[in-house]
Parts: structure tokens; sequence; C-alpha cells
């Protein structure tokens, strides 16, 4: 492995960090066509500190070819030296361009490198080939992965103003008043196939169950306490709403006021559920419309998916049921875990219409 050598600085022109040394060597090594892979070891000697007449001399170029690579490698990218064009100034985008097509990236999801050239293409004149914009995707600083899925009505603004209620909230309520997060979960008698460690070339075989039955579990949770109350129904309805409520207020006798969080599920807001609370220590407190980044519960259920369904097989479904209630009866030993993972530490998500 090459270290740079550490010049004072504006002596080393050539200079390159270590990331784009090892992007270098990597491609090197993967390269068959000898004049690509002498333009790629013109560049990662100069970056690692060598003068331009020491690598001229050990590629038997000329001085001014070997600067050439490197200014190509630096318009370019990799990109630059592994085409058969090395001079000329217009053969690829300039940084004005460069900087539209990613102004156009952060705007438009193109799914395919190919895509991409086409438009490049279209819209500068100037042709990559996909291998070549893949390099200089990477090099403006582009990954290919999955988009994050958010709900398309999702209200940024209405989110940081719920936050503020909830820290006044915090503030003002009663030590002996907590604040539960609410929501339902409806888990299926099925194993959840997950990623892990196989050996390459062989598979991992889960055996799976052909039936659909599965459980409809209401709950909330206390995430100062980690402490859950959960219950299992035919439905989710307000009859189940009631009950856990029920639930809730004799967890805390003491309370003035217990606050429920929850979404804008229609049997929160039917008319039974409105009419005990009337008389009910229970105040529910709603999420602004399409955010259930803002519910903690949805961590919980997460959590609970991983530990019971990802990769586990149940034969029958009083095995799959009691291995739930087995998770739900004995969360100390997750204490830990969910402590990190259900702290306020909310992620504010914005549909991509709100610019």
């Amino acid at each position: 492995r090459c270290e740079p050598i550490r010049y004072p600085s504006g002596m080393n022109r050539y200079y390159l960090p270590q990331p784009d040394l090892d992007i270098l060597k990597a491609e090197h090594s993967c390269l068959s066509d000898k004049r690509h892979a002498d333009r790629i070891k013109a560049v990662y000697l100069l970056g690692c500190g060598w003068k331009a007449k020491a690598v001229a001399e050990a590629l038997l170029v000329d001085d001014d070819t070997v600067r050439n690579y490197y200014k190509r490698y630096k318009e370019a990218g990799l990109s630059g030296l592994v085409t058969g064009q090395v001079g000329g100034s217009d053969a690829w985008l300039t940084e004005e361009q460069q900087q539209a097509l990613s102004n156009e990236l952060s705007q438009v999801l193109y799914l395919t490198a190919k895509e991409i050239v086409n438009y490049v293409e279209k819209t500068f004149g100037v042709r990559y080939s996909e291998r070549g914009m893949i390099h200089l995707l990477h090099r403006l600083g582009y990954v290919y992965k999955k988009p994050e899925i958010v709900p398309g009505k999702a209200d940024a603004k209405a989110q940081e103003a719920f936050l503020e209620t909830l820290d006044e909230l915090k503030k003002s309520k009663g030590k002996q008043d907590p604040i539960y997060y609410a929501d339902a979960v409806h888990p299926q008698h099925n194993v959840v196939a997950g990623y892990g460690w196989i050996k390459k070339g062989e598979t991992y075989a889960l055996p799976s169950n052909t039936g659909r039955k599965r459980l409809n579990i209401n709950g909330a949770i206390n995430v100062e306490s980690l402490t859950s109350v959960v219950r299992y129904d035919d439905t989710i309805n307000a009859e189940s709403v009631i009950k856990l409520f029920q639930q809730l207020e004799a967890q805390h006798p003491e309370a003035s006021d217990i606050y429920v969080i929850c979404d804008n599920a229609r049997y929160y807001r039917a008319k039974r559920v409105r009419e005990y609370l009337e008389s009910s220590p229970i105040t529910l407190i709603f999420l602004p419309p399409y955010s259930p980044n803002l519910n903690l519960i949805e961590r919980y259920w997460k959590f609970f998916k991983k530990e019971v369904l990802c990769g586990m097989y149940y034969e029958t479904f009083d095995e799959f049921k009691k291995a739930c209630d087995g998770f739900f009866e004995n969360t100390d030993k997750f204490k830990d875990q969910l402590r990190s993972l259900l702290s306020n530490n909310f992620q504010i998500i914005q549909a991509p219409s709100e610019g």
C-alpha cells in the first residue's frame, strides 16, 4: 500500500488523499488494457508523491503525457483514464455541467447508469460509457442504494410543531403522569427472511408456513420506564382501545393524567372512545397525519418482529403465540437495546413535493 509522501503545503501539487489512492489501486488491479493501467499507475504514483519526471521515466513516456493523465483524472475521474480519448478538454462534462447533473440527480431518481448516460448525451452532447458514468457518479458523491420511502403527504412543519408541543408537555406534566405511545401490530404466523452470513455459492433454506393466520396486538409503551402494555384481540376496534386504556389506568392509579400519543386511526376517534375519555384520566395526543416516524412504538414493533419473527420458524400457531408472549414477558433483557432505540431522536420526514 502506497503511503502518500507528506510535503509542506504547496510543494506537492499532485497529492491525492488515501481514499483516492485506494480507488486507483483497486481499479488498476482489475484492468487488462495495459494503456489504461499505465495511466492509472501514473496518477497513482503522482498522488503518492513521485515527481512527474520520475513517473515518466518509469512508464517510458514523456513528462507532459504524465501531467495530462493527472489533468484528465482531476477533470473526469477514472472515466478520464480508462477511455480511448485522453487529450481534449471538450470530451467530458465541465464543472458547471457536473453541477447541473448533480442537481438533476437530486430531483429525479434514475434507476440505472445507462439512463444517466442517455440523459447526459441528450442534455450536454457528451457520451460516457456506463462504466465511465459510474466512476463519475462516485466522484460526485453518489452511491447506488435504495431510496427511503416516506409518506407522500408528510408535512415537515406540522411534525416540528408537534415536537415542540411534546417538549412543552414533558416540562409541564406531573411527575406521576406517564406518556405512552400507542399503536397496533399484526404479526403473521410465517417466517420472515432476513439477511445473514451464508457461504458463497450455497443457499440456506428456511421452512415456512402455508397459512396466513395472524395475531392482532394492541399496545402502548412508556419510553421512560421501558414498560409496555399489550393485549391480543380478534380485531382492533373501539372496544379493544377502551380495554387497553383500562389496563393503562390500572398501571397508574396515582396518575392525574395519562398521555397517550397515537395516530389518526378511526377507532381512536370513535364515539364510544370519546365518551369513555370524558371520565378517564387518559388524554389522547394525536400525531400529525402521515408521520409514523414520530410514534416511537413503531420502533418497538420493528424490534419485536426482528427478535421473534426474523429467521424463526414456528411449526404451530400456538408456538408462534408463545414466542410473542415470551418477548413481552421478558423485555427486561432487552432494556439496553430498547433504551438506545427508543430515544427521543426524531427524524423529520418531508414529502418530495415540499422541496
